[in-house]
């Protein structure tokens, strides 16, 4: 389906090429970022068509399935368990301040009515609009709320499949033009910006499918994506609406925050090395709750409440926020599993939000034994194990005290020079996460 784009759409798309050349955050924008920066923990939600074939968001890709086959799915589509306010209810109980969902993913399907495709969700037997309903849930109960968007589709006509690194066996015959298919995805950002309230994030993700080799910091690709009339348009639409993108790369121009894929920085285990930018811009850190993104029934491999918590915490140890992913099934419903252990990390959050919420990364990098955050006033040492001698060097000038965050049980120091040692040998036995607290001189 093609669209005649309105003439503000167009006088945006040519006012931004020059914007964004030199692009300056304006005062909403950064404050939009010291906001996602204290807010700490996100989640975020990978659902749509390729859930009904229970084997990740993946599985055209993964199974080859020609896209003609594959959208045979759209008439038995019926996510009739959906509930958005649930979704919004489970997130708000486990401490999540933000949810980014996708919008629309690499198989192209729209989660939301738009007037630029046939292949939404709307068009199901479900029919409904299920980003409006999350929006407004969102708007609700006071959670932000971020659009994860594909730049790359293995079922647009347009999309320069032939020069992409995945998505050649689609049954695609005719090679996509990028100028067409580049308005169609400014035609869809528009709508999502002004149709579905305040945008905290557009989260792209395919860079890489253009690129070659992923990861090299050479700038050139297969096409160009023009970033800055996408990105300028976006903060045209919402100047305060944060811009990501999932490239493995050092930040582009017009970016205001930076994305890890199951990986911290420091850590490295995606084998790129981001240290350059971590104390320029915003950080993000996505993990899953078990092995995949989109629902995969054979997937058991559930994170329990311990190691969520480590997640959470670890990346506040590393001035960097949780986005953590959930699968719902083909039905809309969330896994009783994935609530299960959300609910269990909530009550330790409520006690524990002060050591999270509004924090940067503390005096200690992280350590064998935990983490160390910080705000203005106050020192939060993070306990994943008590060390084997029983005593923690912190560097820096405090009170004559230290305290177990949530009980208020004094633990015993001793005074150096430039810092304390902290005694926790007769600390009980930790959890998950025991907090002590240090107060600044």
């Amino acid at each position: 389906m093609k669209k005649f784009t309105l003439t503000l759409l167009l006088l945006l798309s040519i006012t931004t090429v020059f914007a964004q050349q030199n692009y300056k955050a304006p005062t909403s924008n950064l404050k939009a970022r010291e906001a996602f920066q204290n807010d700490k923990f996100g989640m975020f939600i990978h659902w749509g068509i390729y859930s009904m074939l229970s084997d990740g968001e993946w599985v055209m890709q993964v199974q080859k399935i020609p896209a003609e086959t594959y959208k045979t799915q759209l008439e038995a589509y019926n996510p009739s368990a959906f509930n958005a306010e649930d979704w919004v209810l489970t997130a708000k109980s486990a401490g999540m301040k933000y949810i980014v969902i996708t919008s629309r993913h690499h198989d192209g399907f729209s989660n939301w009515d738009t007037a630029y495709s046939d292949w939404k969700i709307t068009n199901t037997t479900f029919k409904r609009d299920a980003l409006k309903e999350l929006a407004e849930a969102c708007q609700k109960h006071n959670m932000k709320l971020g659009f994860y968007y594909s730049l790359l589709d293995w079922t647009h006509e347009e999309y320069p499949w032939q020069t992409g690194r995945t998505g050649q066996y689609a049954g695609r015959t005719k090679n996509g033009d990028y100028s067409i298919y580049l308005q169609f995805m400014k035609d869809q950002l528009t709508e999502l910006l002004t149709n579905y309230g305040p945008v905290a994030s557009i989260w792209f993700d395919g860079h890489w499918d253009q690129t070659n080799p992923e990861g090299s910091e050479d700038r050139s690709s297969r096409i160009d994506w023009k970033y800055e009339e996408l990105y300028g348009l976006i903060h045209d639409l919402q100047p305060s609406c944060m811009v990501g993108n999932n490239h493995h790369l050092t930040p582009f121009e017009g970016e205001d925050f930076q994305m890890f894929e199951r990986d911290l920085p420091g850590e490295n285990k995606s084998g790129f090395n981001f240290q350059e930018v971590t104390d320029k811009l915003p950080l993000e850190s996505c993990e899953t709750m078990n092995g995949t993104w989109g629902y995969n029934i054979n997937d058991k491999k559930f994170k329990n409440k311990k190691e969520l918590i480590h997640l959470l915490a670890g990346a506040a140890g590393r001035n960097t926020n949780l986005l953590l992913n959930i699968g719902p099934m083909p039905s809309g419903r969330i896994q009783e599993a994935f609530k299960s252990s959300l609910k269990e990390v909530g009550p330790w959050v409520s006690v524990n939000g002060e050591a999270i919420y509004g924090t940067r990364k503390g005096p200690v990098s992280p350590r064998v034994w935990g983490v160390t955050t910080q705000n203005d006033k106050k020192v939060f040492v993070h306990l994943f194990e008590n060390p084997k001698d029983g005593s923690i060097y912190i560097p820096g000038d405090y009170k004559k005290q230290a305290k177990v965050l949530v009980s208020g049980k004094s633990v015993p120091l001793k005074w150096e020079k430039d810092g304390i040692h902290l005694d926790t040998s007769k600390l009980p036995e930790v959890e998950a996460d025991l907090v002590l607290v240090l107060l600044k001189s």
